[in-house]
């Protein structure tokens, strides 16, 4: 599903699955040793597709760790990103050469909690909610809209290493082709705009942002 999203050049493996015998891999099982058994699986089971796929670049399977920020600490010269959510993991990964940094995310196509719509949607893009709601249903876009600021935060933060609140980037949605804008709105911000991707189907919603070797972001043309 999620190669809909992603160009050329970028290796994503994904699971729909888990499975519950799966041990945590070798070096990474401090990172879940507190956690709840679907929390413990979910993130052995993204984990184990990061893997792949940097396996697919020819990177040996080696522990993920975590940075400072919970990130996803990747081999040199590698970008990438992790996603999970009910019934669905995926990992993203591509070296630095081809972009210099991806961000993905997956979420259950269903509506967001109560009151959270309010916490990271600025005015402007309440109004587009509405109004994609009218002319558009059957897609929850208040939770396409928590999706795509997951995804462009993912691509932010491995460039500026700099936190990203919900409210600091306004995104559009741009229904007929799959393409969101992110414009982040601090003046400093060392990068101003995003372009991506989404996809629903399977009961989710996925969202991909890039941002090209050179440093600026660009719009997602899938490879596959």
């Amino acid at each position: 599903m999620i190669e809909r999203v992603l160009p050329d050049g970028v290796i994503a493996v994904e699971s729909f699955t888990d499975d519950p015998g799966e041990l945590p891999f070798p070096g990474e099982e401090d990172l879940v040793e507190n956690a709840v058994e679907g929390r413990r699986r979910e993130f052995v089971t993204a984990r184990r597709c990061a893997r792949e796929a940097l396996a697919k670049l020819g990177h040996p399977l080696a522990p993920i760790r975590r940075g400072p920020m919970r990130e996803p600490q990747w081999p040199s010269g590698v970008a990438g990103a992790i996603t999970h959510c009910a019934g669905y993991r995926a990992a993203a990964v591509v070296p630095k050469a081809v972009l210099s940094s991806v961000g993905i995310d997956a979420e259950p196509d269903r509506p967001l909690p109560a009151d959270v719509e309010e916490s990271i949607a600025l005015p402007a893009e309440r109004q587009m909610l509405a109004s994609l709601a009218g002319s558009h249903p059957g897609i929850q876009w208040d939770r396409l809209l928590f999706s795509a600021k997951e995804s462009v935060y993912k691509a932010w933060f491995p460039l500026t290493r700099q936190w990203l609140d919900f409210e600091d980037a306004r995104v559009v949605v741009h229904p007929e082709n799959g393409f969101f804008t992110a414009t982040v709105l601090p003046a400093d911000a060392p990068i101003r705009t995003f372009h991506g991707r989404f996809t629903t189907g399977y009961g989710l919603i996925v969202t991909a942002v890039s941002v090209a070797a050179g440093g600026t972001s660009q719009h997602l043309l899938p490879g596959h």
